[in-house]
């Protein structure tokens, strides 16, 4: 999708632990920095849709595993009324470069509550946030959550 940027995150393991480096400021796709936040999802919920005006995400899901898709409703993008669905987490661990203007939203697969990070480029502004909502079933953006079988 046009603007979307992904990193793979590559996991170092050894006899302690695992490291997984998430964003540095050096990464091609590196902007700005704003926070960093954590969120979660319980198995078969749904968050989104949300968009920025302004704002870039860097998200990530290190816990779990969760179906991020995107929606462009950008005017003048090439990309524009198009889906794009990646399924990240632990089993595919990959960090995701959403700019201005593309809806996006996720929901818990798998059998364990997802944890999501979040580096967007700007702080939360509790006055007045950088954030446009749509529910996720029923709205605008058509696009059916429920798992596909065949």
């Amino acid at each position: 999708m046009e603007g979307v940027w992904q990193k793979e995150l590559k996991i170092i393991p050894d006899e302690r632990g695992k490291l997984m480096e998430f964003l540095r400021s050096d990464d091609d796709i590196f902007r700005k920095f704003g926070q960093v936040y954590i969120t979660t999802v319980f198995p078969g919920v749904v968050k989104g849709w949300h968009a920025h005006q302004e704002q870039r995400d860097y998200l990530g899901c290190v816990w779990g595993m969760i179906k991020l898709v995107l929606y462009d409703g950008r005017d003048n993008s090439p990309t524009q009324g198009k889906f794009r669905e990646y399924f990240i987490g632990e089993q595919n661990p990959l960090l995701l470069s959403i700019p201005p203007g593309v809806w996006h939203g996720f929901k818990g697969i798998g059998t364990k509550e997802a944890i999501i990070i979040n580096c967007p480029t700007l702080p939360y502004d509790y006055l007045e946030p950088d954030e446009l909502r749509i529910a996720p079933h029923g709205g605008k953006i058509k696009y059916d959550w429920d798992r596909q079988d065949g």
